[in-house]
């Protein structure tokens, strides 16, 4: 890299929102940008969980973007591998790799207010960008708790997006703390290998049945040959969860039915009366992501299996003592804890126009314009972020919905000629945020009952959309200048970028 090089758009990142940003700039007809990515591959989350039994919980031909359908699908819910090579495919196919710098971790980001320009440190070198387009996910960095003792245990530690497949789990004693997304298919996959099994639980999910099966032959050939096929087949997909959106925002109490479904689909697997009471949540089901499995209640009932109902208090050497007093000797701890959502480590990495750095800025609670922009960041988006998450669909709608919001921005600074930058102005940032929290208010994400990891540490749900993929499509398909500051570089003050 440059010592002093210049690009006009610098994306972070290179999982789902970072290529899909990349191919869009090139669709537009930017080709001076660069892919910044802290490891050595492409893939980001799909790159870095690679835990046995690591699959998606959407449909495949959903959690794919459209401008790029991938006809030859395997499953119905797709595995980890498969994912990934699809990402390395379409880098491919969207020659993106000229672009993409690796081992090239964004260290700092600096605005400069007199040049209008973004002063970007990485593992690899400087660089300065127009514009930033932050796509690092908010599952990316993970998160393990604070446990008194664990730095003193002497056996094998590892979170579940930093998996360690050179440690052997068979015959050993392993601790699983955490029942999440990525809990649920571990259990299952390691239950076989291991001597016993000891599931740290500290809140029970709600989980449904898994309809995976093997797409035929028959299915991809017609995929391939009429391709109006694939694109039916995701309309479908997108439209059922479309339908169901209103239970999750608006009526709560109508989903009631789906826990009753949930319930019977545990008793099925689980005949002991103790073990369904531990592992029946108290709360609405939806408040927490509600997770699909077939396989995770059936390894639950194994008799190499434990749950302990309470979370991980403290480790004591080998072994490991729960909130209530129950205790396990084991040879390995695996968190599948979680990750850094509310609280983005790049956020300390950001420096805007005031001197404050993004996680000082969003300290009250992450907020955005439209899920882009933060006031005082000029010419900087996320991608993914405030308030754009998803209950119960695919992301892969609301990064496609802000990539055309990128495109637009990027067209608005065309429009407005010379070396310009916009900024968000903090009332339309203020107003954006009130009504979607207004409309939070009666969703299931905060009247369910639970603690989850969509609200934050001020009781914020600052996470999550409150409405359909459609809505977020239409808020964010074009950027209204009178939501921003039109910054220029002073006339005496011409730049030459190095």
């Amino acid at each position: 890299m440059a010592e002093h090089e210049h690009v006009r758009v610098a994306v972070v990142g290179s999982g789902f929102g970072g290529l899909g940003a990349a191919v869009r700039l090139r669709r537009e007809g930017v080709t001076d940008f660069v892919v910044l990515e802290r490891a050595a591959s492409v893939g980001g989350t799909w790159r870095d969980n690679s835990y046995p039994g690591c699959a998606c919980d959407v449909p495949s031909h959903l959690y794919s973007f459209s401008f790029a359908p991938n006809p030859d699908w395997p499953r119905t819910f797709s595995g980890q591998d498969h994912i990934r090579a699809y990402l390395e495919h379409v880098t491919d196919v969207f020659r993106l790799r000229p672009h993409i710098r690796l081992n090239s971790e964004v260290k700092r980001m600096t605005w400069d207010s007199q040049k209008l320009r973004w002063d970007i440190e990485t593992a690899s070198g400087a660089l300065s960008a127009d514009f930033v387009v932050s796509a690092t996910g908010p599952l990316s960095d993970p998160k393990i708790p604070d446990i008194p003792g664990l730095d003193s245990f002497p056996g094998k530690v590892f979170h579940s997006a930093r998996w360690d497949h050179d440690y052997d789990l068979r015959g050993k004693r392993v601790a699983m703390v955490g029942t999440g997304a990525s809990a649920i298919q571990i259990v299952p996959a390691v239950q076989p290998l291991a001597r016993k099994v000891t599931l740290f639980q500290r809140t029970p999910p709600w989980v449904m049945p898994r309809m995976d099966r093997a797409i035929s032959g028959a299915e991809r050939w017609l995929h391939r040959q009429l391709p109006f096929t694939t694109q039916a087949r995701r309309g479908l997909l997108w439209g059922i969860r479309e339908l169901q959106v209103q239970a999750f925002t608006k009526r709560p109490n109508e989903l009631g039915a789906v826990e009753q479904l949930a319930k019977r689909n545990m008793a099925r697997a689980i005949k002991d009366p103790a073990l369904r009471a531990k592992l029946t949540p108290d709360y609405r089901i939806g408040c927490k992501r509600i997770l699909l499995s077939s396989t995770y209640y059936p390894a639950l009932a194994q008799p190499n299996v434990d749950v302990v109902a309470s979370g991980l208090s403290r480790v004591e050497g080998s072994t490991l003592v729960a909130a209530d007093g129950t205790e396990a000797q084991v040879d390995a701890i695996v968190f599948g804890t979680g990750f850094h959502v509310t609280d983005m480590p790049i956020a300390d990495r950001v420096v805007g126009a005031d001197g404050r750095t993004l996680a000082e800025a969003w300290k009250g609670g992450m907020e955005s314009l439209r899920g882009a922009s933060a006031a005082g960041f000029p010419n900087w988006m996320t991608i993914i972020g405030p308030n754009t998450g998803l209950g119960n669909s695919s992301m892969i709608l609301v990064i496609e919905s802000q990539l055309n919001y990128l495109a637009d921005f990027v067209r608005q600074l065309d429009v407005l000629g010379g070396r310009v930058a916009l900024d968000a102005r903090p009332s339309a940032v203020r107003d954006w945020n009130q009504r979607v929290q207004e409309r939070m208010r009666r969703t299931v994400w905060n009247t369910g009952g639970c603690t989850s990891w969509y609200v934050d540490a001020n009781g914020r749900n600052s996470t999550i959309w409150p409405g359909t993929t459609t809505e977020f499509r239409r808020a964010t398909r074009r950027v209204d200048l009178a939501e921003y500051e039109v910054l220029r570089v002073p006339a005496h003050a011409e730049v030459t970028a190095v």
